[in-house]
């Protein structure tokens, strides 16, 4: 396979709980976004171009505060998601306001992307490690039938500042995914990590592999998204709050025996930002992973 890997970053999320745009808000020592900071990561694991999906409304702003620092470094698309996107004039809802979700928005990349491709939040910083194991996977081993999702141990992703939503995987012999839950208000009770939603109380084991929404896809799952988004569309018509996920489209794949998913050790570090308090604590990382030499004093000189 000789085409380099593209990166796929979903920043087009509203951010409501954080109560601003931390998709372009700066975190790094030169003000650099947590994005910038995959980017670099990308690029120094072999991924060629990066793709943006972003709402019509913040797009301008975007390209005025990356372009001149990724120009001449990666090459660089720009994909709009919006309520309209992939969505027939038929099946269209007028009173809807909610986005459609993650697995939405990469089916609106359809026609950009050509390649194996990675999948990110905005608002993650997965680390290093994460990047050249899934960049590794997707330059030699991905397939139509066998994709990847980098795993990180659900003691490491937990928010000290409030409860988290979180992809529990269930996986086989081999280490690969079975199923994924979405369990929400996750947290630290003492010595131990339980969540309270969904109508139960469930302890969740330390080191049970969680997604942070870092995966990694053979270009051919476009069909695949675009079949289940055709059947989502109408059985959710009458939903204005309905989304379409990317773990939904992982478990349909696993279920109806078309694609292996392999889990990546590569998750040994992540922070983001899912509530204000975040903020010092993911400036205070970045800062130091600057100190200790895991990134240039400015990553664009």
């Amino acid at each position: 396979m000789t085409n380099k890997p593209t990166l796929l970053i979903l920043a087009a999320g509203i951010g409501s709980r954080y109560g601003g745009n931390k998709q372009i808000d700066g975190f790094g020592p030169n003000e650099e976004t947590i994005l910038e900071y995959s980017i670099f990561d990308a690029i120094r694991s072999g991924f060629g171009k990066v793709v943006f999906i972003v709402r019509q409304e913040i797009l301008e702003v975007a390209k005025e505060k990356f372009m001149p620092k990724l120009q001449g470094k990666i090459e660089v698309d720009w994909v709009i998601q919006s309520l309209d996107s992939f969505v027939p004039a038929e099946l269209k809802q007028a009173d809807r306001k909610k986005p459609f979700g993650t697995a939405h928005a990469v089916l609106c990349a359809k026609d950009v992307i050509k390649e194996p491709f990675a999948v990110i939040n905005a608002d993650d910083f997965y680390g290093r490690e994460a990047f050249a194991a899934l960049g590794g996977f997707l330059s030699s081993e991905v397939k139509p039938d066998l994709h990847a999702m980098v795993g990180y141990a659900i003691q490491n992703v937990l928010s000290e500042n409030g409860t988290v939503s979180r992809g529990v995987c269930e996986t086989n012999a081999k280490g690969q995914l079975v199923g994924m839950v979405e369990r929400t208000s996750i947290a630290r009770e003492g010595e131990k990590i339980v969540s309270r939603g969904e109508g139960e109380v469930l302890e969740i084991a330390e080191g049970t592999p969680v997604s942070m929404n870092f995966w990694g896809f053979h270009h051919s799952v476009f069909a695949e998204i675009e079949q289940m988004w055709s059947a989502f569309l109408p059985a959710n018509l009458d939903n204005l709050k309905s989304e379409f996920y990317i773990p939904t489209v992982a478990n349909n794949l696993i279920k109806a025996d078309k694609a292996a998913f392999e889990i990546l050790e590569g998750g040994k570090v992540w922070f983001g930002v899912t509530y204000t308090d975040d903020r010092p604590v993911v400036i205070e990382a970045l800062q130091k992973l600057h100190d200790a030499g895991e990134y240039p004093a400015d990553l664009w000189k």
